[in-house]
């Protein structure tokens, strides 16, 4: 195994397994994997592919995102670490494969740090087409002026909205129908800054430009309207301080239920 790039090695020795395995199935994982020097051709590939619009060349996505990825590397970086984050949360995944063939929600985000490399460089209309897509595709909004953290993972995904000037911190869980939405009609930073370690559990709205502190973890259908302080689980609607998570960083455990 390569010291360097240890998940890309993990990806390759198990889409030969899966190959073999599944004789059917030994085109796909060849083209889709196999045939590619490196993750980040991998990536190019399977998000032109999943990308699929008429309006574009296949091949034009791909240079783009070849473009995005040469041009600042902690794209890559991000991407090893949302695979892993993957791996190492969702009960589901087997693979470090999985994500990055099957799951809609590390599709949306990675397609999401593209439309972001986009929208820093200016190139406002590309990445706004590719937000579009994005939700059209996976019923998944994220504004690409919207900064991510990286060791991020969107379970399930659908029903997902993060606004324009939202910030997530690094290792969040985030769960299916969760918005990070403005509160009222004016402009400016208007959208909630999330923490590192913060688990947003399924249905929970956050709305306004308020403070999610570190090791949050937010109950599932939750209404947040009001900052909340580092390391404290907070449920209800309106959402109030309910108890302590068990863990420092609720994300990492995934544990839903409320202390």
């Amino acid at each position: 195994m390569s010291a360097a790039d240890p998940i890309w090695d993990f990806i390759q020795t198990e889409a030969a397994q899966l190959a073999s395995e599944e004789p059917l199935l030994a085109d796909f994982f060849q083209h889709a994997v196999l045939q590619h020097n490196s993750l980040e051709a991998v990536i190019g590939h399977v998000l032109a592919e999943t990308f699929a619009n008429s309006s574009i060349a296949n091949n034009d996505i791909q240079s783009v995102i070849a473009e995005a990825l040469k041009d600042e590397p902690q794209i890559g970086v991000s991407i090893r670490r949302d695979i892993e984050a993957a791996f190492q949360r969702d009960a589901a995944c087997q693979y470090y494969l999985t994500p990055l063939i099957y799951f809609k929600g590390f599709q949306a985000l990675q397609l999401y740090r593209i439309s972001h490399w986009l929208w820093t460089n200016k190139r406002f209309s590309f990445a706004l087409f590719l937000q579009n897509n994005i939700s059209e595709r996976f019923a998944v909004d994220i504004h690409p002026a919207a900064r991510l953290g990286d060791g991020i993972m969107i379970d399930h995904a659908t029903g997902l909205v993060i606004g324009e000037t939202a910030v997530v911190g690094n290792d969040v869980s985030i769960l299916h129908s969760v918005t990070l939405g403005g509160s009222g009609c004016h402009q400016g930073d208007r959208h909630p800054k999330i923490g590192n370690g913060v688990l947003l559990a399924a249905g929970a709205k956050v709305l306004g430009n308020i403070n999610i502190g570190q090791g949050v973890k937010v109950g599932a259908g939750s209404l947040v309207l009001e900052s909340v302080p580092d390391h404290v689980t907070v449920a209800g609607v309106p959402a109030k301080i309910v108890g302590t998570p068990a863990e420092d960083n609720p994300a990492l455990e995934m544990d839903q239920y409320i202390e």
